[in-house]
């Protein structure tokens, strides 16, 4: 295997981060592959998207398939290997779980025993994961102590309590998501997938002594995010539903705490993370990535309406299972170990999804 190439896989490359990581990752001179299935929940004609670099090559297929590592193995060794591939639909997580987790943890488990049996081990890993590790998170009780509430239930969110109370049934409050203070605690199958994947890249990190970075990021949106995929990208479908001067649906109370997170900044934390890999045969490294900074779904919505004169939205009271009520990063430790801050505030990134999907022709 002496004639292979060194390069950068980068597994769901084609997919939304995928295509602005992998340009920057090309300016670097070195080979950069995209493995994707251009699934067509989010590329509905299954071609190469045009926001995919000229300069990455696609290898089209599914990570669950041990051929296809086999033969792109024999052609390259990922220096650098970043596993973006997955499916992330929380809905959709609660009835097609074993699509789920064939993604998400079967192809993570193919992928690795492909890079052992071609003696392809990378000298970085970089894993997205997802800030629905976390479940519902920390909560701070009335007398200050923090405690790690259980998923929502079906019946509580029937009965519009959207919010934890501690053991005596006095209200809480939500604390921010930060890895080493916040217990994982997946409210969701693709949480838990996401979960899954991370301990398994950990324990293969650990015995190959490959280096190990994991981003759980927030909800990250942007000019690029698919607009055909129901079960992603909320403010894309705001964007949609509102230019078509709809009354938006605003879940539970509208006070659902969120941390949106433009694709811009999340590359850029990417980047950081790849140009100062953590040590070898330490553990893990892993940061949140967002912005710290509370949006309520509310405030999303209204924002959104404004932009685009459409009428006021309305609370409905409707609620999803398995959604976490507040999920907001401390970026403190990623901003002083890598030296990245995010740039880009709420009303300037919604903007550019207006203007990305008038340009394409999707505000109807």
């Amino acid at each position: 295997m002496t004639d292979r190439t060194d390069a950068v896989v980068v597994t769901g490359g084609a997919g939304f981060i995928g295509c602005a990581l992998s340009a920057r990752l090309a300016d670097t001179g070195i080979p950069v592959v995209a493995v994707d299935s251009l699934l067509a929940q989010v590329h509905p004609g299954q071609t190469r998207p045009d926001a995919l670099d000229p300069r990455v090559e696609l290898v089209v297929g599914d990570i669950t398939d041990a051929e296809l590592w086999d033969a792109l193995l024999q052609r390259h060794r990922p220096r650098l290997l970043v596993h973006l591939a997955a499916e992330t639909g929380t809905g959709q997580s609660l009835t097609e779980s074993t699509r789920h987790a064939e993604s998400n943890v079967l192809g993570t488990t193919v992928m690795l025993d492909a890079l052992v049996r071609h003696d392809a081990q990378p000298d970085h890993m970089v894993l997205t994961s997802s800030r629905a590790v976390y479940g519902e998170g920390r909560w701070i009780d009335a007398d200050g102590t923090a405690f790690f509430p259980q998923p929502r239930s079906h019946a509580q969110l029937a009965s519009g309590q959207w919010d934890h109370v501690d053991a005596d049934g006095r209200p809480a409050r939500p604390a921010p998501m930060e890895a080493a203070h916040t217990h994982p605690n997946p409210s969701s199958i693709y949480g838990s997938t996401k979960l899954a994947q991370e301990l398994i890249m950990r324990n293969w990190a650990a015995a190959y002594s490959v280096p190990l970075s994991v981003f759980r990021l927030q909800n990250v949106y942007g000019p690029g995010q698919s607009p055909h995929n129901p079960y992603t990208g909320i403010i894309t479908l705001f964007h949609r539903l509102a230019a078509r001067g709809e009354v938006l649906d605003i879940y539970e109370d509208g006070d659902i705490g969120r941390d949106f997170i433009l694709i811009d900044d999340v590359v850029e934390a990417l980047v950081a993370g790849i140009e100062r890999p953590p040590a070898e045969g330490g553990a893990p490294r892993i940061h949140d990535v967002g912005t710290g900074e509370v949006t309520t779904i509310g405030d999303a919505a209204r924002a959104i309406a404004r932009y685009h004169g459409a009428p006021e939205p309305q609370v409905s009271g409707k609620f999803r299972d398995g959604d976490v009520r507040f999920a907001v990063a401390d970026v403190t430790r990623l901003r002083e170990e890598l030296g990245w801050t995010w740039q880009h505030d709420f009303e300037a990134g919604s903007a550019a999804v207006a203007e990305f999907l008038k340009e394409g022709g999707f505000l109807d």
